[in-house]
């Protein structure tokens, strides 16, 4: 499946495997919330080349699946923006 940075219009920043899209709506498949990133731009950018801080982004931890309401844009990741969004470490209020 192909990995995809998506932006809701209320729902945030989400990073994860696009396993469906019809219209407005997408399933993702394990995926993580986005909820702060340092080190890209952009989500363009993090999609494009990740990060260069993965030490002070905030993704939270991943669900083994999501249906997101109001999707505004899709960004296809590329191998690079995948491994280093994928080594960030998971941030959660847990210790």
């Amino acid at each position: 499946m192909e990995k995809v940075i998506i932006r809701a219009d209320r729902a945030g920043v989400f990073f994860g495997e696009l396993a469906k899209k019809e219209g407005s709506e997408v399933n993702l498949k394990n995926a993580r919330r986005l909820w702060y990133w340092d080190g890209a731009c952009s989500i363009s950018e993090l999609a494009a080349t990740g990060t260069t801080r993965p030490d002070r982004c905030k993704f939270a931890v991943a669900v083994q699946s999501i249906t997101i309401l109001g999707v505004i844009e899709i960004i296809p990741c590329t191998e690079e923006a995948v491994k280093s969004i994928e080594s960030v470490p998971l941030w959660s209020m847990k210790k």
